[in-house]
């Protein structure tokens, strides 16, 4: 064989080897980082872990991981970690919009060796010096972009190359549908603990709640509340307060869940402390209010209705704080609605609430409600409206307070249909027997 043919075998053989080792090289890093990932419990740790490892194989300054929140319209890509070899805390704003920008639509690799010149972020006023070469390769998960992976300024001189992009690519594709499994777990696991507190909140609800309806004679009273799918607000009590005066209350609470469900466990201990240090209701109003605007922040408030039942004058003396305006029904005349009242709780930290007396006669139902009656919407978002109220008390006058109480949430419920309800919805009804 001939010396140069000798040559040329020698050169070949010399160029597999090297194939072969950057391709075992490559495997190595890539089972490295195989193993980082998948070791790693959270979501953070998988990022982290990629960071590092493209940080130390790819030979770069920065490294960047930015994940797709398709629930954020205005900047929907959000930075979930940084490389430590770093002089900035973020991308600069437009830099930012204008690559994850040409990511989504171009859902390809985009390697720039000279980021001055790139034609394609002339727009941007002045070039960031800190970035010199970039390489950005998007995360796929089953066709559907979820993220992408940025490198930042190639230590070497030569800048990236097309096996750069081929390794980043390779990684990206590896971590996608791990950082994805995170992802839905991580939301699987807020899902459950968002569920944990609802329960627990609807537990503090139920057990605020009274039992059972209070017996006094020549009155029949029922108070219920049918609590909506995401757990609200509403509360209602009976306070025993001597032996012929009962207070009541009805309160519908802004939020919902677990702050909700605290808030409405600090009114009623505001209102009973009250009514057992023989509060008049005007007092027991703004005592409640003056409580909420101290210790709640300003888009925390409640209405909040408060009445006492004399038994022996049978006069119900009450104070409205931004509540619903009961009703009162008579065989005598129309139904009134009882219209006087204040602002909501918790908006000022005084307010002279004013009191209020009406009489209740044989036969005469008074009927206190929250939104969640009135505001009950079908199909074809028609509410079911005070006049609906009023059309199934005048039908069923001579039903019992609890019979009334059922009549009216049946009503609601045959007019709402399928429809999800976000309110609770909540009755006092009291009737003076004939």
């Amino acid at each position: 064989m001939s010396q140069p043919d000798d040559n040329s075998e020698v050169a070949r053989l010399q160029k597999e080897n090297q194939r072969l080792r950057r391709a075992l090289e490559e495997l190595s890093i890539l089972n490295e980082i195989a193993v980082a990932i998948n070791s790693a419990l959270s979501l953070d740790r998988i990022l982290e872990s990629i960071v590092q490892k493209c940080t130390k194989h790819l030979q770069v300054e920065q490294v960047a991981v930015l994940l797709l929140d398709e629930q954020v319209e205005e900047k929907p890509f959000q930075t979930m970690i940084r490389g430590w070899d770093t002089r900035a805390d973020t991308l600069p704003y437009r830099l930012d919009t204008q690559l994850t920008g040409w990511m989504l639509k171009n859902k390809a690799p985009l390697l720039i060796n000279d980021f001055e010149k790139d034609n394609r972020f002339q727009t941007l006023p002045e070039k960031t010096p800190l970035i010199h070469s970039l390489l950005s390769v998007p995360l796929l998960s089953k066709n559907r972009m979820i993220g992408l992976i940025i490198v930042f300024n190639k230590k070497a001189e030569s800048g990236f190359s097309k096996e750069d992009q081929r390794l980043l690519s390779i990684i990206a594709s590896q971590s996608s549908q791990v950082i994805e499994n995170a992802r839905l777990l991580k939301e699987e696991q807020r899902l459950l603990k968002v569920q944990q507190e609802l329960r627990l909140a609807y537990d503090i609800q139920t057990n605020l709640l009274p039992k059972e309806s209070p017996k006094i004679k020549g009155y029949d009273i029922s108070g219920k509340s049918i609590p909506a799918k995401e757990v609200g607000g509403d509360y209602f009590d009976f306070i025993p307060i001597d032996s012929h005066r009962i207070a009541f209350c009805l309160g519908d609470i802004s939020g919902k869940g677990m702050p909700a469900a605290l808030l409405m466990s600090n009114l009623q201990a505001t209102v009973r402390g009250q009514s057992l240090v023989n509060a008049t209701a005007a007092q027991c109003v703004e005592c409640c209010n003056t409580m909420l605007f101290n210790n709640t922040p300003p888009e925390k408030f409640s209405t909040f209705f408060f009445g006492i039942l004399d038994t022996k004058t049978q006069r119900m003396t009450y104070a409205n704080a931004g509540h619903n305006f009961p009703f009162l029904f008579s065989t005598r005349q129309e139904p009134r609605q009882l219209e006087e009242g204040g602002i909501v709780l918790g908006v000022m930290e005084t307010f002279p609430f004013k009191e209020q007396q009406i009489a209740l006669e044989p036969g005469d139902i008074f009927v206190l409600y929250s939104d969640g009656i009135t505001e009950a919407i079908n199909k074809h978002e028609k509410e079911f409206g005070e006049s609906g109220l009023i059309s199934v008390i005048e039908k069923n006058m001579n039903a019992s307070a609890r019979e009334l109480t059922n009549k009216i949430i049946e009503a609601v419920k045959e007019h709402t249909g399928d429809c999800i309800q976000y309110d609770d919805m909540t009755l006092v009804i009291i009737k003076r027997e004939k």
